[in-house]
């Protein structure tokens, strides 16, 4: 279903918000282990794979609303889904990954190497640490977060599949669970694995985390050491 309009009636003590979120499928900067942040890469033969079984999955747990992050690689995996399911997408920019300035582009092998700071910041969670001309953890919490508060009060009662980044993903289990941003990252983030959250009177909840049991055959990626 996807009637384009916002849910109306429900009570949010009574009514639960299921909300999907998918990472995209595997780029060619995925498999080069290159930090992508704002700028793009397409899907690799393998990604474009994965977006197929993705939407596959996703037909079965039937969202009723379909949202992604408007950049390429989220949108070419949310157009399979869209296509499956029979949904419209509706693009956000504020479900982009976080935006890694000067680091864009670069393998961690090459930030560790060129920008040894910002590496030492990043690799230990510094919140507030933004990389020349990106953002910080905590800029980037603020934007992300707020966003997916919002798409889930607006279709309070349904089911939201959202296709979008790593980074987006992970900070959503720290919500969930009130987990700090500066603590080490003990999750997966694979490429096109589901993570299903339920909300109940505004209260977040984690259904099924790395959800990749329908990629045996396309064996995802996880987000590395640049993915913070």
């Amino acid at each position: 279903m996807d009637s384009g309009e916002a849910d109306q009636g429900h009570d949010e003590s009574q009514s639960i918000t299921r909300i999907y979120l998918v990472r995209h499928g595997e780029t060619e900067w995925n498999r080069e282990q290159r930090m992508q942040g704002h700028l793009d890469s397409t899907l690799s033969a393998l990604g474009h794979a994965q977006a197929a079984a993705v939407a596959n999955a996703l037909r079965d747990l039937a969202p009723d609303y379909l949202y992604c992050s408007d950049l390429g690689r989220a949108r070419q995996t949310a157009q399979a889904i869209a296509a499956r399911c029979a949904l419209t997408v509706r693009e956000d920019s504020r479900l982009r990954e976080r935006h890694y300035g000067q680091l864009q582009g670069l393998r961690w092998s090459e930030v560790q190497a060129l920008h040894p700071v910002s590496a030492e910041r990043m690799h230990g969670r510094d919140a507030q640490f933004a990389p020349d001309g990106g953002e910080s953890l905590q800029q980037f919490h603020d934007r992300v977060v707020p966003a997916i508060e919002q798409i889930a009060d607006l279709h309070r009662g349904s089911s939201v599949a959202i296709v979008t980044h790593g980074g987006v993903v992970g900070l959503m289990y720290r919500h969930a669970l009130s987990m700090s941003l500066e603590a080490p990252r003990d999750y997966a983030l694979a490429n096109a694995s589901i993570n299903r959250f339920r909300r109940v009177a505004g209260q977040w909840q984690i259904e099924a985390w790395g959800d990749t049991s329908h990629l045996t055959d396309f064996i995802p990626i996880d987000a590395g050491d640049g993915r913070f």
